[in-house]
């Protein structure tokens, strides 16, 4: 068998995820006493504002702010009833709301989507993981405002934290979307698949979403198996990563490759083969003669192979 699987440390990341790491005490067992008035008068309160699914952001030389106080907030045109309670952190409490997609925003002020701030860095990676946070109940809210049992419409419950129906009195909590992402290794060499979506010359490991009644090395074997044709033996955790497009929590596993033949599944890959250690390296290193590349370091993809590259 593989020796990358009988190493005990193949399972450890050193350094949390981007979207990962947030400071924001959530209060997860206080949240039916939470007034959202009481936090936004506090005059330590800051809101993450979005216009659509996109983080206004303040420039200030290279680096980007990222909140704003409740009369700043209303200036650009605060939602009020789009706000919920992200929970506190030494400074005060974390709010987040929108603003009218069409909002005119004044100079120094810019909006821009979690996955270029991620990229491109300029963002503290506790203020991008609060961003994260706040982008994921903000969707969940939007699309969740009348009862899916009486069609009656919702309101929102600790600060956010969930929405009831006063018709029915039924409550529900927002959802994560668990996703498997999975390097399959075969002894020095990795497979690795690439789809129409990405950007040239860019391969990734493969990923689908969890299934009810799955476990998530159920789902790993039938994932592979369904976009490759190899069959999966053991499969390691390495670590997770909240991905905020909209609500999903992103599972990385190293998995065992039993067998070797590809039979690419043509409708979720373009192309799907094996690369050997050092020709993952050359990606990573962007330095492929071929311009062939990994994942930005933003994704767990990127570390899922890394891992596998350094051995």
């Amino acid at each position: 068998m593989p020796a990358f699987f009988d190493d005990s440390t193949s399972g450890r990341h050193p350094l949390p995820h981007a979207f990962a790491g947030s400071a924001v005490e959530r209060w997860s067992e206080a949240r039916e006493g939470l007034d959202l008035a009481a936090a936004l008068a506090d005059p330590r309160a800051t809101i993450h504002l979005f216009s659509d699914d996109n983080a206004l952001v303040r420039e200030n030389g290279a680096a980007l702010g990222t909140g704003f106080r409740p009369d700043e907030a209303r200036g650009l045109g605060l939602q009020a009833d789009s706000l919920i309670l992200l929970g506190i952190v030494a400074d005060g409490p974390r709010l987040a709301g929108q603003i009218a997609a069409a909002s005119t925003l004044p100079t120094g002020i810019k909006s821009i989507d979690l996955r270029t701030l991620a990229i491109n860095g300029g963002v503290e990676a506790a203020d991008l993981a609060a961003l994260a946070h706040a982008r994921s109940y903000l969707h969940w809210h939007a699309a969740n405002r009348f009862c899916g049992r009486c069609g009656g419409p919702m309101q929102a419950k600790g600060g956010g934290a969930s929405r009831t129906c006063p018709a029915c009195s039924v409550e529900i909590f927002p959802r994560v979307d668990p996703v498997v992402i999975m390097l399959a290794i075969d002894g020095e060499r990795c497979l690795l698949g690439r789809q129409p979506r990405f950007v040239p010359g860019m391969y990734s490991a493969l990923a689908g979403f969890l299934e009810p009644g799955e476990t998530i090395e159920e789902a790993v074997r039938r994932e592979v198996k369904e976009e490759s044709g190899i069959t999966i033996g053991r499969v390691a955790y390495h670590s997770s990563q909240p991905w905020p497009f909209p609500h999903s929590l992103m599972i990385g596993c190293h998995a065992e490759a039993l067998t070797t033949e590809v039979e690419r599944d043509a409708e979720e890959l373009e192309d799907c083969r094996w690369f050997d250690r050092e020709e993952v390296r050359l990606m990573l290193a962007g330095t492929h003669p071929e311009d062939l590349k990994t994942p930005f370091p933003m994704a767990i993809a990127h570390h899922l192979i890394k891992a596998f590259a350094e051995g």
